[in-house]
């Protein structure tokens, strides 16, 4: 049997179908940049609540929060682009034990800029405005942080390959977005109607804290272990030991605003109970977090002395700063005492340097196109190195 072989024809056939378009620029945009928004908005609201009145301030922290504003509403653009164009690389975002874990970033978004919406944008945009938006993104980041603490553990059990040297605070990120929805919720309560849906939420928000306080208390030892007998963690991970202070930042921060609202909504054995959990819940956590930021600033010493640069891993160095700014304001209020309102301002000016450093070496990345490239071959490897800078 012969069978003819068919000429090649120069002129390429038309393609069946619309032709699939691209959107180069957004390929490599993966969820780790929705930190540029929660880091922006965390430097405005923990500014707003800080002691004492410095004239101007308050119009500088709005300015920050509306940034973080438009910066969340660029990225849900392009993220949504990402997801139309280029499926195949989210999917291998959702794969990939290090890419998946930041789909918590993006809960985390929503309510950083809705609660800061309820704290500055009111300025702006009047309260009825500031408590419509604040409630959407509050129960969208919600929803979207309750599903990753719950889908991204799921993939990592039963899709991904997981060594146990590989672990990394990294995986703390879909398990703290509900603790930010625990601290981001009270501040909503008063604008519901009298009694039980105003006592729904509150005790929602406390629920809330429990979920994302038990699911830590488990992770973390395994992080901690993995950094006692595993070594340092490669350099281009080391910012993110600095995302351990999230929860614990954000916890207290929670119990505070619990404390605020409680008089008048749940009863009085009950209102009592919480401002007396605050204090004794928040401030040896808060010892822990400030032991905890000094092991990771030395780890970062050493690593920037060994030579760690610039990657998006630097955004740690905002959020999680920027809830313990907020965590030990919440000890000021409960406690009066003049060393949490020193340890605020300490803190806080921490805070905006590690922000501005980071925001202005995440500008000069994406002006040159350095931080949307695709990942590099490693010097000598046979083919694409998997090499993540998230």
């Amino acid at each position: 049997m012969v069978t003819a072989a068919q000429p090649r024809s120069p002129v390429p056939l038309p393609a069946v179908g619309p032709p699939v378009r691209r959107v180069p620029g957004v390929r490599h945009l993966g969820p780790n940049w929705y930190a540029c928004v929660m880091g922006t908005a965390v430097v405005g609201t923990a500014g707003a609540a800080l002691p004492g009145h410095v004239p101007g301030l308050r119009a500088v922290c709005t300015s920050v929060w509306a940034l973080s504003f438009l910066l969340l509403v660029a990225l849900l653009t392009a993220r949504t682009l990402h997801w139309r164009h280029h499926r195949d690389q989210a999917r291998a975002h959702l794969l990939d034990p290090a890419a998946a874990p930041f789909y918590g970033c993006l809960s985390m978004a929503l309510l950083a800029v809705g609660g800061g919406a309820l704290a500055l944008g009111r300025d702006w945009i009047g309260v009825r405005a500031a408590v419509a938006l604040g409630t959407v993104l509050f129960t969208a980041g919600t929803l979207i942080g309750l599903a990753a603490a719950v889908a991204v553990p799921y993939l990592m059990a039963v899709r991904h390959r997981v060594e146990p040297g590989q672990a990394s605070p990294v995986w703390l990120l879909p398990l703290v977005a509900p603790m930010v929805s625990a601290a981001v919720g009270p501040p909503l309560v008063p604008h519901l109607p009298p009694g039980q849906p105003r006592e729904t939420l509150l005790l929602a928000c406390v629920a809330l804290f429990g979920v994302s306080l038990l699911a830590t208390l488990v992770t973390l030892p395994v992080i901690f272990g993995r950094l006692l007998t595993g070594g340092p963690l490669p350099l281009v991970l080391t910012p993110s030991l600095f995302l351990v202070l999230g929860p614990l930042g954000q916890s207290t921060t929670a119990v505070g605003k619990f404390a605020d609202v409680a008089p008048g909504i749940v009863p009085d054995p009950y209102a009592e109970g919480f401002s007396v959990l605050a204090v004794l819940y928040g401030v040896p956590v808060t010892g822990f977090a400030l032991m905890w930021l000094a092991f990771a600033v030395a780890h970062v010493v050493r690593a920037r002395r060994a030579g760690m640069g610039f990657s998006m891993t630097w955004w740690s160095f905002t959020f999680p700063v920027g809830t313990c700014v907020t965590g030990a304001e919440a000890l000021a209020r409960e406690t009066g005492l003049v060393a949490y309102d020193g340890l605020a301002v300490a803190l806080y000016a921490l805070l905006v340097a590690a922000w501005a450093v980071t925001a202005v070496h995440t500008a000069r990345g994406l002006l040159s196109g350095a931080l949307l490239a695709g990942p590099r071959p490693a010097p000598g490897a046979p083919g694409p190195a998997r090499v993540r800078t998230t």
